[in-house]
This record gives C-alpha cells, sequence and structure tokens, in this order.
C-alpha cells in the first residue's frame, strides 16, 4: 500500500509541514473547508487559462487580413505592395474561409478527442491530467505566435498548430468539473457552479485583452503570453490542486484505524508496552489487517502512475454507451450543439463583426467586444439561481434560449447606433447566450453524472461531461465555419439569421424534458 502522503500534492505538504509546527494557525484554520475553497479558485484559474489560450486567434485575425490604406503606420521603404500589412497566407480575396477553416480546425479536433478525453479521465490521476494537458496546450498556443517571429506562412502549419491545440484543450473541461463534483454536493450546486463557470467569460475577457495589447504593435505576443499564462497555471495545479476529500483525509483516515486498532487489542487484554520492553509491539501494518479492502486502496495516488487500474480501483468506469443511456444526456447534448454554436460563433467572429460594422480600431472592437463575456457572466449565475429555485433545468434553459432569440436581432439591427447601445445590448445578448451552455456544462453535467441510474457509482463524471460537452463542441465548430462562409456570400445579416434559427432548434431539443420537469410541478 502506498504511503498516504504521495496523495498529496507536493505543494500542499510543504504547507500542512509549516501549519502543523503553527498549532494555533491549525486551531483556527479549517484545513477541509481550505483545500475545498482552493479547489474552487484553483479549477477556476484552470479554466480561465484555457480559455484565454483560446482567444488570440480572434483577435489577430483582425490584422492578418486588413484594410493597409487604413493602417496608420507606414509600409516598408520602396514597398508597393497594396497588401503589404497583411499576412500570407491570409492576404488573400477569400480571406474569411481560411479563417474558418482554422477555427474548425482546432474545433473539431476538440470535439472529436474530446469523446476520448473523458474515457481517459476517469482512468487516471486527474491533477497530472490536467497539468500535462495545460502544458501542451500552452506550448500549441505559443507555438502560433512564434511563426510571427520565424517568418512562417505555410497554411499546413498554422492548421498543424490549431489541432494539436484542439486535442490539448480537452484535457481541461473533464477535468475541473471531476475535481468540483468531488467537492460539492448538490446543494445550491446550480448557483455554486454559475458563479464558478464565470471562468469561461473571465478568461474570454484576460485572453482578448492580453492578445489586443500586442495585435497592433507584434501580434506574435498575442499568443505567447496567454500561453504562458496557461503554462503557469498548469504549474499551480500540479502544487496545490487536492482533486478528491480522500486525497487529504488519507493521513487522518490512517492514524484513525491505528489509534482503533490500539484500543481494540487494549480491550482484549493486550496493552502497548514501552519500546524499552523485551517482546514486540503489535506491528501498525498488523492492526489495519482488519480493515477492508475499499479502505486500503486507494484510486488514484502521487506515488503510483497515472494510470489508475494499476492502483486497483474499486469501481468500474463506466462506458460510453452506459452514460449516453443516463436520462438527459442526449437532449442536453443536442441541446449544446445549438447553444455552443451560437456561443463560439461569437467567441471567433465578434471583434471582427464589431470592425466591420463600426469605425472602431482592432484594439477597440476586441476590446468592446469584452463585454459580450461581461454579459455571460450574469448569464451564468442567473442561470444557476433559477436552476436552484426552481429545480427545472431545462425550463430555465428554453427560457433564456427563447430571449436570446429578439435580442440578436435587435443587436444586428441596433448596434451602429451608438456606442452605449451597443455595450447594452451586447451585454443582454451574452447574458442570454451564455447563461444556458453555462448550465448545461456545468450543474447540468455533474447531476447527470451522478445520477440516481448510476447507483451510486459516480465514475460517469468524466465520461457525461465528456459526451455532453463533446457534443456541443462539434456545434462549436461548426458555427465559426458558416459564418465565415456566410458572411462572405451573403453578409453578416445572415449570419444573425442563422444563429436566431440555432436557438428555435436548441429549444425544441428540450421540449420532452421541459414538459416532464412541468407535469413535476406540485
Amino acid at each position: 500500500m502506498s504511503s498516504p502522503t504521495n496523495s498529496v500534492p507536493y505543494g500542499v505538504q510543504i504547507l500542512q509541514k509549516v501549519s502543523d509546527k503553527c498549532p494555533s494557525l491549525s486551531r483556527i484554520v479549517d484545513r477541509e473547508n481550505l483545500y475545498k475553497y482552493s479547489v474552487l479558485v484553483l479549477t477556476f484559474i484552470t479554466y480561465a487559462a484555457y480559455h484565454a489560450s483560446r482567444k488570440p486567434i480572434s483577435v489577430v485575425k483582425i490584422v492578418l487580413y486588413q484594410n493597409c490604406s487604413e493602417v496608420t503606420t507606414s509600409p516598408p521603404i520602396n514597398n508597393t505592395d497594396p497588401d503589404w500589412c497583411n499576412w500570407a497566407p491570409f492576404n488573400v480575396e477569400n480571406h474569411s474561409a481560411l479563417f474558418g477553416t482554422l477555427d474548425s480546425a482546432f474545433l473539431f479536433a476538440y470535439a472529436i478527442a474530446m469523446f476520448f478525453s473523458g474515457i481517459i479521465a476517469e482512468r487516471v490521476n486527474i491533477r497530472i491530467f490536467l497539468t500535462i494537458g495545460m502544458l501542451l496546450s500552452g506550448t500549441a498556443c505559443s507555438m502560433f505566435g512564434l511563426a510571427h517571429y520565424y517568418n512562417i506562412h505555410s497554411m499546413w502549419y498554422f492548421i498543424g498548430v490549431q489541432i494539436f491545440g484542439g486535442i490539448c484543450q480537452t484535457t481541461g473541461w473533464p477535468g475541473v468539473v471531476t475535481a468540483m463534483g468531488n467537492w460539492f454536493g448538490k446543494g445550491n450546486r446550480g448557483f455554486i457552479f454559475g458563479i464558478w463557470n464565470s471562468h469561461t467569460s473571465i478568461g474570454n475577457i484576460i485572453g482578448t485583452l492580453l492578445a489586443s495589447l500586442y495585435v497592433e504593435s507584434n501580434w506574435g505576443l498575442s499568443f505567447i503570453v496567454p500561453g504562458i499564462f496557461i503554462i503557469t497555471s498548469g504549474i499551480l495545479n500540479y502544487l496545490f490542486l487536492v482533486v478528491h476529500p480522500s486525497d487529504i483525509n488519507s493521513n487522518t483516515h490512517l492514524n484513525e484505524k491505528v489509534q482503533n486498532g490500539h484500543k481494540a487489542l487494549e480491550r482484549n487484554g493486550i496493552r502497548r508496552q514501552s519500546p524499552h520492553r523485551d517482546y514486540n509491539i503489535p506491528e501498525e501494518n498488523e492492526i489495519l489487517k482488519g480493515s477492508s479492502e475499499e479502505d486500503e486502496v486507494k484510486e488514484k495516488t502521487e506515488g503510483s502512475p497515472i494510470l489508475s487500474h494499476l492502483n486497483g480501483s474499486p469501481k468500474k468506469a463506466v462506458g460510453f454507451i452506459g452514460a449516453i443511456k443516463i436520462p438527459g444526456v442526449i437532449e442536453f447534448s443536442m441541446c449544446l450543439f445549438f447553444a455552443k454554436l451560437v456561443s463560439y460563433t461569437f467567441l471567433y467572429w465578434l471583434p471582427n463583426y464589431i470592425k466591420y460594422s463600426s469605425t472602431y480600431s482592432p484594439s477597440q472592437s476586441a476590446d468592446l467586444s469584452t463585454l459580450f463575456d461581461v454579459g455571460g457572466i450574469f448569464g451564468g449565475i442567473a442561470a444557476g439561481i433559477f436552476s436552484d429555485m426552481f429545480g427545472k433545468s431545462a425550463c430555465t434553459c428554453a427560457v433564456m434560449l427563447f430571449l436570446a432569440i429578439p435580442s440578436l436581432y435587435a443587436y444586428n439591427l441596433l448596434s451602429s447606433v451608438n456606442l452605449i447601445v451597443n455595450i447594452a445590448l451586447l451585454v443582454i445578448a451574452g447574458g442570454l447566450v451564455n447563461g444556458p451552455y453555462a448550465l448545461i456544462t456545468t450543474a447540468v453535467s455533474a447531476e447527470l453524472g451522478t445520477h440516481s441510474s448510476l447507483k451510486g457509482n459516480s465514475k460517469a463524471l468524466s465520461t457525461v461531461t465528456s459526451i455532453i460537452d463533446g457534443t456541443g463542441s462539434i456545434g462549436a465548430a461548426v458555427g465559426p465555419l458558416l459564418a465565415a462562409y456566410i458572411s462572405n456570400l451573403f453578409g453578416w445579416t445572415s449570419v444573425f439569421y442563422m444563429l436566431m434559427g440555432s436557438n428555435v432548434l436548441a429549444i425544441l431539443l428540450l421540449t420532452r424534458l421541459v414538459k416532464r420537469e412541468l407535469q413535476n410541478v406540485g
């Protein structure tokens, strides 16, 4: 049996030793709550970093192709090329299609790999899984920016980097949702996850602001700086993330068993003797022999290999087929397909649309687009609160998706009136679009991953999460690609009609679940 301390992250072990030397501090601080809320903070930072590293492409595509006559900087001496400010291979007329290809390379790779990532996550050490994924994701993000320094103009290079990044990014969502699900029960789960899920919007804002700092001077740094951010966050996870309560309770649990064993021996007339006596004291291993196998075997320990099956996991992970049979998984997965189609179209094209429909500069357009994510923060929290209050996740999603339809129409029609109107409509649309998306990917996924049909087996959580988010990610891949072609052929108004139609389809897919929830009223 592995040493119990092996399951505790190294940074936490150091903090524990410091705390043990300060007894007064140990009495004041409730360690379990401290670990619990450290998981909340660390997973928040983790997924904010993931999203921050996805965002630069939406900002940088503004300067990879633009009207060079409007650029304020002067062209190089003796350069008469009208496209001097653009970056090959995007300096062509069908640049929108090339950008759409890049978006889809990332998102389709993400969507396909997500189905496998969740299954893998059920069987490995989540903390190491997240750490490796974050280091590789940061590397992929930085590789895109290095093209600026090494003068790389190969479309295949950019596509390859996007595919690599998409695969690496799939480590994030199953990992953070599993860690949160392990620590936070069902009470007020929608509210807690609603606040926690604002990491998506916060990450988008951070990524946009970091990218916009360099987009007009050195777009390579627009990728490299967010890449460093996610790598740093990955190292923090490795040192401090406690994935499961048993990881920090193992030492206490072991000591309790030893003490209970000693008491049992004393009741039977055997007393612990001084180490100076001639006969041996019963070894602690002998005392623990009567313990149950479930107590003795840890599912995932730091001292063991990353594959948890080598540690003798007592419960078998739920497979793909078993997970999709859980009531509600298919309906919410397909709803998320259309919800993420809308959300990710904004994620990848909103800065471009703002620049197209206004007189703002690339950096100003990028900064203004963050207000959509500000609205998403409030929308996610509101969706969680309503879901907790009424216990009706499907109804909450359907109402917000319905209200998002007129908000999208209004934004397309009125965003150019003035800055105040643009800001107000962006915040409203962001809240209504991202609210259902946030609720489904967090509280709903956690609820379905611990559904009563699983009979107490919580090892479906990562698999269910990956199925729901993987299906949604296919929609996320389709949306930006369709937007690229539709905007080029028919204009941006047609893109907004596509987004409104997607919301209608998402509502229809929830109809059966909505009826069931309404029938359960009272």
